[in-house]
């Protein structure tokens, strides 16, 4: 015989949390809104964009998919496609500088 008790189905986390998050990602979405609004343009512009759009891609991520209670997973999710991106660019750098040196060397040689 087992008590109901004994059994606990998984970590509950209390509703006060996810309302406070949803009242910054409401604050971050018309901070968002409000680039627009003010017609901010060129280099301000876009990063003001980006900088919204990863502070609430990050909150939705850490709270709303239970990752700030897993730091391992949260440390893969947020680092490795980074990385992974990075290395990508790198290898693509080294073709180009490949490309360029060998198209170089063959049109020099045709002149």
């Amino acid at each position: 015989m087992t008590n109901s008790d004994d059994h606990v189905e998984g970590q509950q986390h209390p509703l006060g949390i996810y309302f406070k998050i949803w009242a910054l990602l409401f604050v971050l979405s018309a901070c968002s809104y409000m680039v627009d609004y003010y017609h901010l343009e060129g280099y301000l512009r876009w990063t003001l964009i980006i900088v919204f759009m990863l502070l609430k891609a990050g909150l939705i991520i850490a709270v709303f998919m239970h990752m700030m209670w897993e730091r391992l997973a949260l440390l893969y999710a947020m680092a490795v496609p980074p990385i992974v991106v990075l290395v990508f660019i790198a290898l693509m750098s080294i073709e180009s500088d490949y490309t360029f040196t060998t198209r170089e060397f063959f049109f020099a040689l045709g002149s």
